[in-house]
Formats: C-alpha cells, structure tokens, sequence
C-alpha cells in the first residue's frame, strides 16, 4: 500500500519542482502564468469536473451512505475552520487558503489510489466521491472567499450570482444534471472534454511551483500545520465516524476514509488567485501537504481500516 501511495504522489511533487525550476530560471515569460491559471480556471477544471460526474458508472455503490459521511465530515471541518480562524493570527486572504488547505483535496491521487487498491469498484467509488465532495466543497470555498477574500465582504446577492457564474459549481451541477437524466456526451466531444481535463493536473501543478517562494516558508508554518491537521486528522476520524453513523463499511468506507484524508488540490492555486486568496500561502501548503501525504496516508488508511 505504501509503494502504491507513494507511486500516486511522485509525479506531483515532480510537477511541483518543475514549476519551481521553471519560474527561478526563467524558462517561460512572467505573463505566462497568469494566463495559464486563467485558462486552468475557466476552462481545463470545469472539463475534468463535468466529465467525471457525467461519465460515472456507478453500479452497486452504497450512494446515500456515503454521500452522507462525506458531506457532513466536510461541512464539520469547514465550521471548525472557521470557528478557530481569530486563534491561527492571519489576515482574511490569508485564512482563505487555511480554508481550502483544510477541506479541498486531491482527486487525480484519489482515483489513482482507489483504482490501485480497489480494482475497477475502486473508480466507481471514486467517482461517488467527487461528485459528493467536489459540489459541497467549491460552494463553501466560494462562501468563504465572499467573506474573507480580497475583495472584502459581499451582499447576499453579490455572493448569490458569484454561486451561480463560478465555472466549477456551474461544471459540476450539470455533471450532476447529465448522470441523473443518463445523458450521453456525444462520442466527438467525450475525447476532448477528457483530454482537457487530463491537462489540468500537469499545469495546474506548474503553475503552484512557479508560485512557491520559500523565503516565506517560516511565516507559512503555523497556517500549514493547522490546516494539514483539519485535512489528515479531523477529516478522516470524522469520516470514519460517520461511516459507523450510516452504516457505510467495507471498500466504500476506505474509499469515503481515503478521500477525506488526500492532500489539498493544486486548483485550490488557481481558486486562490481568481478569487482574491493568499496564492502564495497557498502554494506553500498544497506543496506542504504533498510531501505530508507520503506518510500520513499509509498511517490513516491502515489504521482506519481496524476500525471499520
């Protein structure tokens, strides 16, 4: 299990290092990044967003259940985030990229994980999985970022039409809309949304390096130790909690454990950067929690499973 963690791991920690390397050496011009955001933003992770709730083959997968665990395991550490923010002593930006550090997470290694342990069940489960926790997560992002981003407080319906115009929420509800009427992507456009969102992995993960900058790293600690604790120790305990809750066991527990105990994802750079976040934080902590995730991941997943 360790080897095939690790095995999901490796290639975004090199991603990372390349940004890095790229940005330091000048490899690419500065307005480059901008616009590589921009169009992971707007268009690359609505893609994979749509395409993965919309193309799930969901079989016998136990949907209420663990929908149920994993919803109300987000939305507990998404209160506790923001019920500790005056104890963590950072600006409102700043507490934007705490926020999504703690309640974002990884899919691309999701999958991967669940593919490698669980088989072909593994990716249905998976699938259920993001299309509980993604929806849940980007519209409580995009609560706290109406409140604590840059832009200062919204109205109601400042934050209202902000729901309804943000890319991803808009991906992922007609997603959701075209797996339950059984809508069918057309067979000429299936390949493109695929392959746009296989794409925004690489650059997303680009674009985090060339955003790091450790000079900051010791500024960075306590937002990333605290966030990283919502994420590897709140979520999963909490998960598996609910798991006994609902009734939820077996592969669907592991993969419902699995899911809310995966590092932060890189789109959590890019939400940072569109919406008025601490980008550079955030960078730090989605590279933190990568290199985290090599040991807490085998730790949660093999204790978690002597309780279920």
């Amino acid at each position: 299990m360790t080897y095939l963690l690790l095995l999901a791991l490796a290639p975004i920690i090199i991603f990372i290092g390349m940004g890095a390397w790229f940005r330091h050496r000048g490899f690419l011009q500065e307005s480059f990044w901008s616009q590589a955001e921009r169009l992971g933003y707007y268009v690359l992770l609505p893609s994979l967003f749509f395409h993965s709730l919309a193309t799930a083959e969901l079989g016998k997968v136990p949907l209420i259940e663990m929908t149920l665990a994993l919803v109300f395991s987000t939305v507990i550490a998404a209160a506790t985030l923001v019920l500790t923010k005056p104890l963590l002593g950072i600006d409102d930006p700043g507490f934007t990229s705490v926020f999504q550090g703690g309640v974002r997470f990884n899919n691309y290694v999701g999958i991967s994980i669940a593919a490698g342990l669980l088989g072909a069940h593994g990716i249905a489960l998976a699938t259920v999985a993001n299309a509980a926790i993604v929806p849940t997560v980007n519209v409580l992002c995009i609560l706290v970022f109406a409140r604590y981003g840059a832009g200062g407080q919204l109205s109601p319906k400042s934050i209202g039409r902000q729901l309804m115009l943000n890319p991803l929420v808009i991906a992922c509800t007609l997603g959701i809309i075209a797996q339950t009427i059984g809508f069918r992507i057309p067979a000429w456009v299936e390949p493109v949304l695929k392959a746009l969102g296989q794409a925004s992995l690489p650059l997303g993960l680009l674009c985090v390096g060339a955003a790091l900058n450790l000079s900051n790293s010791i500024s960075w600690l306590r937002p990333i130790v605290w966030s990283s604790s919502i994420k590897f120790l709140l979520m999963p305990f909490m998960t598996l909690g609910f798991c006994h809750i609902f009734g939820l066991t077996g592969e669907a527990a592991v993969a419902a454990i699995l899911f809310q105990a995966l590092p932060t994802a890189s789109s959590s750079y890019i939400m940072a950067r569109q919406l008025g976040g601490d980008a550079p934080l955030m960078a730090g902590i989605v590279a933190g929690q990568t290199l985290l995730a090599a040991i807490t991941l085998p730790v949660i997943l093999l204790s978690s499973t002597q309780w279920l």
